[in-house]
């Protein structure tokens, strides 16, 4: 087991993973942030997606041990943001998924 520490959702966090734990167990497992969905878990559909250093990453094949240091921002942490607000609303008002 290797102690992670990294930034999620603008918050330090550190926990304990195996090096072969992906981004997405990470934060699903670890930090109880579900909101990151596994999907094709090859990378593939994007369900997973999360910005890691401000950049779109798919966190299934990602390792999280490759990640210490880095900032990862989940859905969760645009709860606050104008255009994902906006996107939301739109899919409310479409009756999307």
């Amino acid at each position: 087991m290797n102690t992670i520490a990294l930034n999620v959702n603008r918050r330090a966090v550190e926990a304990l993973a195996e090096p072969r734990t992906s981004l997405a167990d990470f934060v699903r497992d670890k930090l109880d942030l579900t909101g990151t969905h596994l999907g094709c878990e090859h990378g593939v559909c994007g369900a997973c997606t999360v910005l890691l250093d401000g950049v779109p990453a798919r966190s299934c094949i990602t390792y999280a041990a490759a990640c210490v240091g880095a900032d990862i921002t989940t859905i969760e942490g645009l709860d606050e943001d104008e255009v994902t607000a906006e996107l939301r609303a739109a899919f409310t008002r479409e009756h999307a998924l």
